[in-house]
């Protein structure tokens, strides 16, 4: 077994957000893909709460959610930190984290459902796209300043998936002249060396998604 183990599944904007981390870091690990239909035994042993990923395994500890991985990496490899040093500064990084922890799952919702659900799902995801814009980047190419930090890495979802969601369910949500700031800041993200190295395959992503839609809407 490596020392450091990676269970994650492709489609996942949060198993990226552990990789995208280790990969700054230059933490060498090995990946596991895990199937969410068919759970594997280590899996349900490792998150036996959640039974979900990110699971990062540590010298055969699990640590699970993907948020508290990335906390737990930069205080156990303190080299290229990911958040500021400074102590406030740091607690505006957590608060920005926890704000996409509340506010993004909306995105899924637009994905999952139609009708009044999907579109109050929507409305609810521009309002967090508004308030991202108008309060968070501040015309920064990061949210930290110049360079990629861990508000950017939980704000993944927004740079890679939500643009599939938008072409899967046909609704366009991050518009550039509504929101530049962001739209920038997704192209700066995409273009950064180690993210555009490390992304799911568009394509893949888009049928993988439509698939899921019509299972979701289908079971509904």
């Amino acid at each position: 077994m490596a020392e450091i183990e990676l269970h994650g599944t492709w489609p996942s904007p949060y198993s990226y957000r552990v990789l995208w981390a280790l990969k700054l870091k230059g933490i060498p690990y090995e990946y596991v893909e895990e199937d969410l239909f068919n759970k594997s035994p280590l899996l349900l042993q490792y998150n036996p709460v959640y039974k979900k990923i990110p699971v990062l395994v540590h010298g055969g500890k699990p640590i699970c959610e993907s948020v508290i991985i990335l906390q737990y990496l930069d205080e156990t490899w303190p080299q290229n930190p990911l958040l500021p040093s400074d102590p406030y500064e740091r607690a505006v990084a957590r608060f920005w984290i926890k704000f996409i922890e509340d506010k993004g799952p909306s995105v899924w919702v637009v994905h999952r459902t139609s009708g009044e659900e999907q579109e109050k799902a929507v409305k609810d995801t521009l309002e967090m796209l508004k308030t991202i814009e108008e309060q968070a980047l501040g015309g920064k190419k990061y949210f930290g300043g110049d360079k990629i930090g861990m508000v950017d890495i939980a704000y993944g979802v927004i740079a890679h998936w939500l643009e599939v969601v938008e072409e899967v369910v046909g609704i366009k949500m991050l518009e550039p002249y509504k929101f530049p700031r962001l739209h920038a800041w997704t192209k700066n993200f995409k273009e950064a060396p180690i993210i555009v190295d490390n992304l799911p395959d568009r394509d893949e992503m888009l049928v993988y998604f439509k698939q899921a839609r019509e299972k979701l809407l289908a079971s509904a």
